[in-house]
């Protein structure tokens, strides 16, 4: 079949195809929810080469990350960027709506944005901390953590924002100043890490090794990096049932801390309910944030232990 997506038309292979047994959910509902979005979806793919998370015979077959924009239409904007390993990778650009029923049709369900845009390709749009609970650990342990990384970067004159990762952890974001550079975001992110952890050990880790995490929350800082990507506000993720990574206002985090965790896991039509009431909380102001602060403590002054 094939829909209209203004200006396009974009074929649907297979609409009924189930993509979440547990929840019936099928590429048709994938593809009327990411139109649905779109409107505050795009605002975070566009300009970004975007890693795509295909998963063409629903959540329980099987799902690769795909960087290449293979067999694209010819609307379809790319973006090229030389590898680690020397190869050019050509990304697609997610410029329209038209662009995401493409893809969805293709099974894509999460989107992987960089963490910058085409114009400005060496420059950091936010500092980001993704915020990892090890089990026991878990969502309200991750809240407690954003608590304080959002008192921090306050306390240094940023204005964070937060959101769900779509499963167990929070990922926390702070609009910068344009001409800042990436090396400045890790070693500041890191010394925000590592601070967390010297205050609570038993809570937090800035760390990376997987067995050290158990029953604490990895700020991971590495996030920071130009070759990094996170999933994109409003992206589904591809959890049992048809969860996504959603904006959170801060007194809702504060209540998760405290154990009420109603507002963190909703589903698709909870999520346009969210945007109708409360707009879009992840929306930052680009053009009037703040630099990035020094890598030194708030506390002491001293610097960061190391550096990237």
């Amino acid at each position: 079949m094939t829909i209209a997506v203004e200006p396009r038309e974009v074929r649907l292979t297979h609409p009924d195809r189930v993509v979440w047994p547990a929840s019936g959910t099928t590429k048709r509902g994938l593809v009327d929810y990411l139109l649905a979005v779109a409107p505050v979806l795009l605002p975070y793919l566009r300009d970004r080469p975007t890693m795509l998370w295909r998963f063409p015979e629903g959540v329980e077959g099987p799902g690769w990350f795909q960087a290449e924009c293979r067999s694209r239409p010819p609307w379809v904007r790319t973006y090229p960027i030389v590898g680690t390993r020397g190869r050019t990778l050509t990304y697609c650009l997610i410029d329209e709506p038209a662009t995401l029923a493409w893809l969805a049709n293709l099974g894509t369900i999460e989107l992987h944005p960089h963490g910058w845009t085409v114009e400005r390709p060496d420059e950091p749009a936010a500092v980001i901390f993704d915020l990892d609970p090890g089990p026991p650990a878990g969502i309200v342990e991750a809240a407690t953590v954003a608590l304080r990384v959002r008192e921090r970067l306050v306390e240094d004159g940023l204005r964070p924002v937060v959101k769900t990762s779509g499963a167990l952890g929070l990922h926390v974001a702070a609009p910068v100043a344009h001409g800042e550079r990436f090396e400045a975001a890790k070693v500041f992110a890191r010394t925000v890490a590592e601070e967390l952890e010297e205050d609570d050990p038993s809570l937090v880790i800035a760390r990376s090794p997987r067995h050290e995490r158990r029953g604490r929350v990895y700020v991971d800082w590495i996030q920071n990096d130009r070759n990094r990507q996170l999933v994109a506000p409003y992206s589904p993720r591809a959890t049992p049932l048809p969860m996504v990574s959603t904006p959170l206002a801060w007194d809702e985090v504060e209540r998760a801390a405290g154990g009420d965790l109603h507002d963190l896991r909703p589903g698709f039509r909870d999520v346009l309910g969210r945007i109708e009431t409360l707009g879009d909380p992840w929306r930052m102001d680009s053009e009037t944030a703040p630099p990035i602060p020094a890598a030194v403590s708030a506390r002491s002054g001293r610097p960061s232990r190391g550096g990237a």
